[in-house]
């Protein structure tokens, strides 16, 4: 398919980057996914109530904790099910802050997420630079938007890794982008090691 090293970051690498990581994976791309968040959180019985989990817990343990608690209520809301389709992609969800692979696109889920990844790139301490093309697409969190957001994000990978020179032609791909899923997208260039 294409050789481009794809990233996908949500804030807790549960929903929105994972959906994309499927799909992205089930075309054949080399892609990872990621979570900002200080923490994984996932909605609880209540609004004020999320369930919150350490990074290094991984997907079959949250899995199992949920079930524990209200197996009804998490098969439900749906959380059981993207849980189960997580556990088939990778083991854990993984902090991109904590991550020190390189990539040639990172595509963040919202904004905030967006402005972590840049700030965390400038951060970082190394002597090798490598030109990585951070987009940020914002894509509601919930299961709905989740598939239909990892539908834009696979078509836009498409057209990436389709071009002959990303560096200069990816400003104009994601303009006609832009246009064509009518959302504002986001794209900075960092130098990341």
């Amino acid at each position: 398919m294409s050789d481009l090293r794809i990233a996908v970051v949500c804030s807790s690498n549960q929903n929105r980057s994972m959906e994309a990581h499927s799909c992205l994976s089930k075309k054949g791309f080399n892609v990872k996914s990621y979570g900002t968040g200080n923490q994984v959180k996932l909605p609880g019985p209540a609004p004020n109530m999320p369930n919150v989990y350490d990074f290094n817990t991984t997907y079959d343990e949250i899995y199992k904790d949920l079930m524990r608690k209200d197996a009804e209520l998490y098969k439900t809301n749906g959380i059981l099910h993207m849980l189960d389709r997580n556990r088939r992609i990778k083991q854990m969800p993984e902090r991109f802050q904590s991550n020190r692979d390189t990539f040639d696109v990172i595509i963040a889920c919202e904004e905030r997420v967006f402005d972590q990844i840049i700030e965390d790139l400038a951060n970082r301490d190394t002597d090798e630079s490598h030109p990585v093309h951070v987009i940020n697409i914002d894509i509601q969190d919930n299961h709905e938007e989740a598939t239909l957001g990892a539908f834009i994000i696979k078509d836009l990978v498409i057209e990436l890794s389709e071009c002959d020179d990303i560096d200069n032609e990816i400003d104009e791909i994601i303009q006609d982008f832009e246009h064509k899923i009518n959302r504002k997208v986001l794209h900075t260039m960092v130098f990341m090691g």
